[in-house]
């Protein structure tokens, strides 16, 4: 059985097309979830072009789905997981467009961060786009949005995500441990970890600084120590304004 993105009777009629083959410039005709084709003229076998196999490309069950991916599409699934988990928080927040916002806002200045630190930006920005997602199940058990019970709520919910989408168990662990205590950085934290909080404190001060400016002294002080990394404060002075 095909998910929906791969069974054709949702095709659009651009997912058949024709590449010119690169050795001999014949037309051969592709799928959309072709990994590769083989020239009826010359023989060449060569990768498509155009692919894409979305959820597919990181997928664990992605072999029994489509097929064997290609070697090329491997190398980058981990890099594909931050767009299914971004999809996967938007559909848990619903409605929710405030915590779809900061969440997005968050992934977006914790990838920034992450690059400059050389982070690793599955982990990184997964754990962006989970860090809040336990808010709703805190709301609803404790009738409390604190931190303490956005990380207890948290990590339950961003597991079942990932392992949803087949992340490797070592990825899972790392987002969770980080949604787990996302607002209480201890004495010693890695890279991922301080690029999410770092990101996560700008959004939060740039939220703030929307509903009421905060004066650019005491600005200045809470970005000079509360950071926890130099790209942190400096992504914090650009989108601050200080």
């Amino acid at each position: 059985m095909k998910c929906p993105g791969q069974d054709i009777r949702y095709w659009k009629p651009e997912a058949i097309f024709e590449v010119k083959c690169p050795k001999c410039g014949h037309e051969v005709e592709f799928f959309k979830d072709d990994p590769a084709r083989k020239c009826d003229n010359c023989g060449h076998r060569f990768i498509n072009p155009d692919i894409n196999f979305g959820c597919a490309s990181y997928c664990e069950y992605a072999e029994q789905c489509i097929g064997n991916l290609p070697p090329e599409l491997l190398a980058k699934r981990e890099d594909l997981l931050k767009d299914l988990v971004a999809l996967e928080m938007k559909k848990y927040f619903k409605q929710d467009f405030k915590r779809i916002g900061h969440a997005t806002k968050v992934a977006r200045y914790a990838e920034r961060i992450g690059k400059s630190e050389v982070g690793n930006l599955a982990v990184i920005l997964s754990a962006a786009y989970l860090h809040d997602i336990g808010i709703h199940e805190a709301e609803r058990k404790h009738r409390n949005t604190v931190a303490k019970y956005q990380e207890q709520e948290g990590p339950p919910i961003a597991k079942d995500i990932l392992i949803k989408l087949g992340a490797n168990e070592k990825l899972i662990e790392e987002v969770c441990d980080i949604v787990g205590h996302h607002h209480h950085p201890g004495p010693e934290e890695t890279i991922n970890f301080k690029a999410v909080y770092d990101a996560d404190l700008i959004t939060n001060l740039e939220e703030k600084y929307d509903e009421k400016p905060i004066d650019s002294e005491r600005l200045n002080s809470i970005i000079e120590k509360s950071f926890l990394t130099k790209s942190g404060q400096e992504e914090a002075r650009k989108v601050l304004g200080t």
